[in-house]
């Protein structure tokens, strides 16, 4: 047996759970068996709960096996692992486990094929397609495409991109930047960084893409510090995008320059924020600016500058390569495209599912998720992040867009899901809310400074039945205040999974019922 490839990811999650020590076993005992292989470090598949999943490409395809320990090594090679053959871990041919066969996977369609690195690999599976096809086209034709597409930020906001990206195009300037919002600080999420680590030339492909549609030069990359694996990728990735003429002064020998660095976050949850964020990189503190003026008009260093999240730029070189149509043609209404949802918290079966907008959390719960990991009922799942609502029951067939979430007070946000079981205390939920947006909060404005603080006391005294029909009034007057009087996303949207709990769950606050927010 010679020359067997095998696959065994490098994705942060993988190594969590003892993918470099497989490989290693891998290594060592087929060198004392006289087995050729050669080990492969790709991108994570998003089954987390089958990592480490390792492939073997066989004539057939890839046959998976997963999740495999150092230990199990020797007998997957006793039992032919090489050829494919069966064993207890086996999972059959990887693209037909149910989980990754019933996706849409358009901007995962590499992850996990492909040596995260390699420009080849890159290159042969649609890679740089997009961009040689803007390098053909003008700003404003790009720019029209983007729009077509009907391509919406996929970092909370859900702004149509191309709307920005035409506002930047617009403003005339000696310096227009492109910046990439990867400070992924959602609870439950994690395809920023899937994308960083597995697949850093998609990424890098659509920022300079964004950045002959505006006529943007230089962009940077804010990577969340806690993410190490990602900085480092995305920086090897673009020394070698730019030794190969991918960036630099001059994009694919087309006379346009784009250069691109990246930049570590300052490890605050309010960086995360867009201004927040590009008072970070210019070396300050991270607070929240006003606006007017917008970041479109005078943003880094005030200069015009696109911000657009990993997934909304990463979408961009599909769209580009395949066309328009071919990516509106997916989800549903104004929700048009695919989103890497992300199942996180106690469910039996955690990772990445892409699928176009219009299926139903339940599905996604239930049929992806397979329930929750402790085997009891799921009570509420939250949708958007830490400052997103808790879902009831009697909204989990809704469809996952936009415009349907908006309409009960919710938010889809970057696409994190994470679930409860019943034995989930809603009110200290709550309370962690409210005590999350204290601790996190930039401090400019009094709603969420004060109101956060106010916030956590008054949700206190309802559960110690502390006269506690006039605090639950206090505590919905005092989520209005944050909710229209902060200046940004951190204190304004505290109160959407304050009010979804007290709204859905009054029994946990000590109610026998409460009357429901209009739109909830």
């Amino acid at each position: 047996m010679s020359g067997v490839t095998v696959y065994v990811p490098r994705d942060s999650a993988a190594l969590a759970v003892g993918a470099d020590e497989v490989a290693a076993a891998l290594q060592s005992q087929a060198a004392s068996r006289g087995l050729s292989l050669q080990i492969v470090r790709n991108g994570s598949r998003g089954l987390f709960w089958l990592e480490p999943l390792v492939e073997v490409a066989t004539p057939a395809g890839r046959i998976a096996y997963g999740p495999v320990a150092p230990e199990d090594v020797p007998s997957l090679l006793d039992a032919g692992c090489l050829q494919g053959g069966p064993h207890p871990l086996c999972l059959g041919p990887t693209d037909q486990i149910p989980y990754l066969a019933q996706q849409e996977r358009l901007t995962f369609a590499r992850m996990g094929l492909t040596d995260p690195l390699s420009l080849a690999d890159y290159e042969a599976h649609e890679g740089w397609a997009g961009l040689r096809r803007a390098l053909a086209m003008d700003g404003p034709a790009i720019v029209q495409t983007v729009l077509d597409s009907g391509l919406r930020g996929r970092g909370g906001a859900a702004f149509p991109a191309g709307i920005k990206w035409k506002t930047v195009a617009g403003t005339r300037a000696a310096q227009k930047y492109v910046v990439c919002n990867a400070d992924e600080g959602d609870s439950g999420t994690f395809s920023d960084r899937m994308t960083m680590e597995g697949d850093p030339y998609m990424l890098i492909e659509g920022m300079v893409i964004a950045g002959l549609a505006v006529g943007a030069t230089m962009g940077y990359v804010y990577i969340r510090s806690e993410y190490p694996h990602a900085v480092a990728t995305m920086r090897e990735a673009i020394a070698r995008a730019t030794a190969a003429g991918f960036l630099g002064d001059s994009v694919c020998g087309s006379g346009r320059t784009f250069r691109l660095e990246v930049r570590k976050a300052a490890g605050a949850y309010v960086c995360g924020e867009e201004t927040a964020m590009l008072e970070s990189i210019e070396g300050k503190r991270g607070i929240v600016r006003a606006k007017p003026p917008l970041p479109a008009i005078e943003g880094l260093f005030g200069q015009p500058t696109v911000i657009n999240n990993v997934i909304s730029l990463a979408s961009v070189p599909l769209i580009l390569a395949r066309g328009a149509d071919f990516y509106k043609n997916y989800g549903v209404g104004r929700s048009r495209g695919t989103l890497p949802f992300q199942l996180a918290g106690n469910v039996k079966r955690g990772g990445l599912v892409e699928k176009a907008f219009g299926l139903s959390l339940r599905e996604l719960v239930q049929d992806f998720g397979g329930g929750t990991r402790s085997g009891r009922p799921v009570k509420a799942i939250q949708v958007g992040g830490p400052l997103g609502s808790y879902v009831p029951e009697s909204k989990w067939d809704t469809p996952l867009d936009y415009e349907a979430y908006a309409a009960f007070g919710a938010v889809l946000g970057h696409g994190g899901i994470v679930v409860h079981d019943d034995t989930a205390d809603m009110a200290q939920l709550a309370r962690y809310a409210m005590e999350f947006c204290a601790l996190e909060s930039c401090g400019k404005c009094t709603p969420c400074r004060i109101g956060s603080t106010r916030g956590v006391e008054v949700i206190d005294r309802i559960v110690r039945n502390e006269r506690r029909e006039e605090q639950v009034v206090l505590l919905r007057d005092l989520c209005d205040t944050m909710l229209h009087g902060s200046l940004c996303a951190m204190g304004g949207m505290t109160p959407y999974p304050v009010l979804s709990a007290l709204d859905h769950y009054p029994d946990d606050f000590g109610l026998t019922a409460t009357p429901i927010a209009q739109g909830a």
